[in-house]
């Protein structure tokens, strides 16, 4: 079986590689970006302004491995890709939760970016808290973590 998406747009940060990336939404507040659409996704947008979060899936462009383990920022034990947010994945697919401030015909201006500037946009989905919180009766590994994704900054580990 062969899978394969087309980008609809490019995400744009300041964040020019991937040392010093905030390495979650939460930890990047009041850092903006924006994305560019491309001209035929554009009717897609209708609506879109509604939300004051959107759900970005996109293309980690700069990785160029895939590790079945890993160690995360936040840890120093290995662990499974699947249980970490590490970007070295068998499809190697980001997912943000960002804030939408506006759009502008073909340019959504968004906030609290964590993402590298020129990364290829597959998809985005209105954030629905009636939909996507759920309360966590356990976080795993991240347990010990708490409280420190707002001062984590990515490094080269994963390139």
């Amino acid at each position: 079986m062969n899978i394969s998406y087309r980008p609809i747009g490019t995400i744009h940060s300041p964040f020019k590689s991937v040392e010093g990336v905030p390495i979650q939404p939460t930890g990047g507040p009041g850092i903006r970006g924006f994305i560019e659409i491309l001209p035929e996704f554009v009717k897609g947008l209708k609506d879109l302004d509604g939300f004051s979060h959107i759900i970005l899936l996109y293309h980690f462009h700069q990785v160029q491995k895939s590790q079945l383990t890993v160690t995360p920022f936040l840890d120093s034990q290995p662990r499974g890709v699947f249980a970490t947010r590490a970007p070295t994945r068998p499809n190697p697919i980001g997912l943000s939760v960002v804030r939408l401030l506006s759009i502008d015909q073909n340019i959504l201006h968004i906030e609290n970016v964590d993402i590298i500037d020129g990364t290829p946009l597959l998809d985005i989905k209105p954030y629905v808290p009636e939909f996507d919180q759920h309360p966590a009766d356990r976080v795993g590994w991240l347990e010990q973590s708490k409280g420190k994704v707002q001062s984590k900054r990515s490094d080269a580990r994963f390139r």
